[in-house]
């Protein structure tokens, strides 16, 4: 059913009443996606090396975050058909669909239905990145920032929890037959469609339709040039947008570059322990430096985001730079000992923050206003081509050289991005929203 654009907007303290609940609702569903995904993707690895081999552990990894950015495209043309309810839920229960074919991929020991099922996970990750748009279809412009910053953390308790809690969902679904290492996904397919269950019954009125009721009641903004024409093109236009603005080149840069460097090295780390301790203590040993690396990159993003304000987006993202190549050599150089190896991991966790904040921001403000949807739907492409493909080349290189040479790739891969950094600034003007 289309979206009635003539019927009567609700009235402001209706909205405001209906942004609470969103947000109490929002936080609550953000926990428990952000559990499902972090306690799969915290073995997922281990588990593929399992059934497919080392070399095709980073595949398995890429595979879910291949399918994130695929299912997408999906998502977000039913939510703008019906609203963000349908879309939520519909990319819950993909993702659920894909904890339960892992599941059999590990019963069974078929591949390519292992890929399948993680590919199809990947639905998990693209509803709790579509939920933090949902946290700003009512809020007022003021508070925007702020109440997408709680549905963050509100993911991040999930996500830091979540790969503790990876050892007893292994023990909880032995006896039902489930094959060591598959436990997790039992229980983010559980945790997926409790979310799915949760937001189609309780997410009413729906945020986006209700916005869009508010939008079609005022008086029409007058035409400007930023306001006046939405631009069409796809990913070629928002490229010709990018190629001319230096801002924005760096922004891009830097959103994919932290996030290639990140993935290469956490997607490969539950191997390299799993190669130094038993079965019996891999999955708490892994919990517990997967915690710490989680908590890095999400936990102090509102202190990220204020440093950005406050210094400057270049002077961050050089930070962000200056810690993954930290989190490089602490971890490279940390052998089989847990403790040196944690630190690396939640070093990393930070640089990563550092440069997606400080870059989104930096892309975000450095294009016309009526550019940035396009622009923002690229740079999301290119970091999720970035992790994808780091994810897919670490397993064969781990296989090849090891880990102490993975992290030294991935800290030369930051080179490009410190040279892109460091050149002068130029007259470019930011873009302004009246």
């Amino acid at each position: 059913m289309a979206t009635d654009l003539t019927a009567p907007a609700p009235p402001r303290p209706d909205v405001a009443a209906i942004q609470r609940r969103t947000l109490r609702l929002l936080f609550l569903t953000q926990i428990v996606g952000g559990l499902g995904v972090a306690i799969g993707i915290s073995v997922g690895a281990l588990l593929a090396a399992r059934i497919a081999g080392t070399a095709l552990a980073g595949l398995a990894q890429s595979a879910g975050v291949v399918g994130a950015a695929l299912l997408a495209v999906p998502v977000t043309r039913l939510m703008a058909a019906r609203g963000r309810r349908p879309g939520l839920v519909l990319a819950y229960l993909i993702g659920a669909t894909g904890g339960v074919l892992v599941v059999a991929a590990a019963v069974t020991r078929v591949v390519p239905l292992l890929f399948v099922g993680m590919l199809l996970f990947g639905g998990g990750t693209a509803a709790n990145l579509q939920a933090r748009y949902s946290a700003v279809d009512l809020a007022e412009p003021a508070r925007r920032g702020r109440q997408l910053s709680l549905v963050v953390w509100a993911t991040t308790i999930g996500s830091v929890t979540a790969p503790n809690l990876a050892s007893f969902a292994d023990d909880a679904t032995r006896g039902w037959g489930v094959p060591t290492l598959a436990g997790p996904f039992v229980f983010s397919a559980v945790a997926f469609v409790l979310a799915a269950v949760v937001l189609f019954a309780l997410l009413r009125p729906d945020p986006l339709r209700t916005a869009r009721r508010l939008a079609a009641a005022e008086p029409a903004a007058p035409a400007g040039p930023d306001r006046a024409v939405t631009r069409r093109g796809g990913m070629v236009a928002a490229w010709r947008t990018v190629r001319g603005r230096p801002a924005a080149r760096l922004g891009i840069a830097a959103v994919a570059v932290g996030h290639l460097v990140m993935v290469a090295v956490m997607s490969m780390t539950p191997v390299h322990l799993g190669e130094w301790h038993s079965d019996a203590d891999v999955l708490r040993v892994v919990g517990i430096v997967l915690s710490l690396h989680i908590a890095g990159m999400y936990a102090f993003s509102p202190v990220v985001g204020w440093l950005t304000d406050r210094l400057g987006r270049r002077p961050v993202i050089l930070g962000g730079v200056a810690l993954l190549l930290a989190a490089c050599a602490v971890a490279g150089t940390a052998g089989h000992h847990t403790p040196p190896l944690s630190v690396g991991l939640a070093l990393l966790g930070l640089g990563w923050s550092g440069t997606m904040v400080a870059g989104s921001t930096l892309l975000s403000e450095s294009v016309p206003a009526a550019d940035r949807p396009g622009v923002q739907g690229l740079s999301d492409l290119l970091m999720g081509l970035a992790g994808a493909g780091a994810a897919a080349v670490s397993g064969f290189v781990m296989r090849a050289v090891g880990y102490p040479t993975l992290t030294l790739l991935a800290a030369i891969a930051v080179v490009p991005l410190v040279a892109l950094a460091m050149r002068r600034p130029g007259a470019e003007p930011l873009d302004e929203e009246d």
